[in-house]
């Protein structure tokens, strides 16, 4: 599963494509209502909320801390010549 910041982006993407190609009236975009144009940035909105209020961002932030004091504890362990722990 991709990364929060990677989700999120995907739909920021697609919301900037989107607006340039209605800006520029460029088919098929162009056609298309401004409200389904819009609705990447809307979807963008309700995933962060949705990743605000479930805990997912937390969660993932304090992994990634885990994962660094992790690697922090093996590099002194092998520079003091102890092999590092295997996590499960």
């Amino acid at each position: 599963m991709p990364e929060f910041q990677e989700f999120s982006m995907y739909f920021l993407i697609i919301g900037v494509l989107g607006l340039v190609l209605k800006y520029l009236e460029i088919e098929p975009v162009a056609s298309l209502n401004w409200w389904l144009v819009l609705s990447p940035f809307a979807a963008a909105v309700a995933w962060w909320a949705w990743a605000d209020g479930s805990g997912y961002t937390k969660r993932k932030e304090i992994e990634k801390m885990d994962d660094r004091k992790q690697k922090r504890l093996d590099k002194q362990r092998a520079a003091i010549g102890l092999l590092p722990k295997k996590r499960p």
